[in-house]
């Protein structure tokens, strides 16, 4: 392997991403006695490092349209796959654990109500469905982002979005490592009941069952059960962070979609907890979140970027001598 090509070729995220297998295999490795599947996991995360050099090995050694391709948005599933890895290190690192009571109380500091409870007075099919159809529409926002500024061909922006996009949800699942819980809807609210209190018209439903299936939550569960399987990503919101990222590039790059990804952005928001996903303080939380990584994530950036490139000139040095 040319390593000098190697890191010619390598993305910042991709570097991200490798730092991230590497931390989430020390995890497994330091908490073994409780992950269940930990020796999968630390087969899982070792392939995806190596996928991960062998894709950018590949982009650097042929000018393949496809590859570049693969290699510039495979890391939209790898996102969503280490997302998947945390459901199974998160109840065992914290004995089962959550702490959903303390958020709760701090929204009842803060409010002096439960602000899902509150909102129940305004519910209506109409709302309800407008709002889910939102909430649902996170996962498209940045495929329209992306998508757009890799029309104009702007490779420094494209890649700069989408490492900040990767830092903001890694830095979202380190906050669902130190405090799991589960959200309004299975604490202060009947999880099977939400159908019923909470009608759409038409899509609500399986727009449900789609944000159910990708938490682990099988159909027709009484709300104990779905406690027990759902994951603990409840504080931060990422969904609140992310949006906030979306919002503030569309913006800063003036992108077309900026009003779309904003109005969306806005009823999205309302919808984590009008549709009882999650307490009005991870919402808070979601949007300091945020600052951190619109303003980390640039520095962090430039610092991969000026060690790959340090570690280019040694090698060529190296070559060269």
């Amino acid at each position: 392997m040319n390593l000098r090509r190697l890191t010619s070729s390598m993305h910042t995220t991709d570097v991200l991403l490798i730092a991230w297998a590497v931390f989430l295999s020390l995890v497994n490795i330091a908490f073994s006695g409780r992950i269940p599947y930990w020796r999968i996991f630390l087969v899982l995360n070792t392939a995806s490092v190596i996928f991960i050099v062998l894709l950018a090995t590949a982009r650097g050694r042929t000018n393949s349209r496809v590859i570049r391709i693969i290699h510039d948005w495979y890391i939209a599933p790898a996102v969503f796959l280490t997302f998947k890895q945390l459901y199974y290190l998160i109840k065992p690192i914290h004995l089962g654990a959550d702490y959903d009571d303390w958020l709760i109380a701090a929204d009842r500091w803060l409010f002096g109500v439960d602000p899902t409870v509150w909102l129940y007075r305004f519910a209506h099919p109409v709302l309800t469905e407008v709002l889910m159809i939102a909430y649902t529409l996170f996962y498209l926002l940045f495929l329209i982002i992306g998508y757009e500024f890799y029309r104009r061909n702007d490779r420094g922006a494209f890649h700069l979005f989408m490492f900040t996009c990767v830092y903001g949800f890694l830095l979202s699942y380190l906050g669902y490592f130190s405090l799991p819980a589960v959200g309004p809807r299975f604490t202060l609210h009947d999880f099977p009941a939400l159908d019923r209190e909470l009608p759409g018209l038409w899509l609500t439903p399986h727009l449900r069952w789609f944000v159910n299936a990708g938490e682990s939550i099988p159909t027709g569960v009484p709300n104990d059960v779905a406690l027990s399987l759902t994951q603990r990503d409840v504080f931060p919101s990422g969904h609140t962070m992310m949006t906030l990222v979306l919002v503030y590039f569309a913006w800063r790059y003036r992108m077309r979609a900026r009003w779309f990804v904003t109005g969306t952005g806005v009823l999205l928001i309302i919808a984590t907890v009008y549709q009882r996903y999650h307490y009005v303080v991870d919402l808070l939380a979601g949007a300091l979140f945020m600052l951190f990584c619109v303003w980390s994530a640039p520095r962090l950036n430039r610092w991969i970027v000026t060690r790959l490139q340090t570690l280019e000139r040694t090698l060529l040095q190296s070559s060269g001598a």
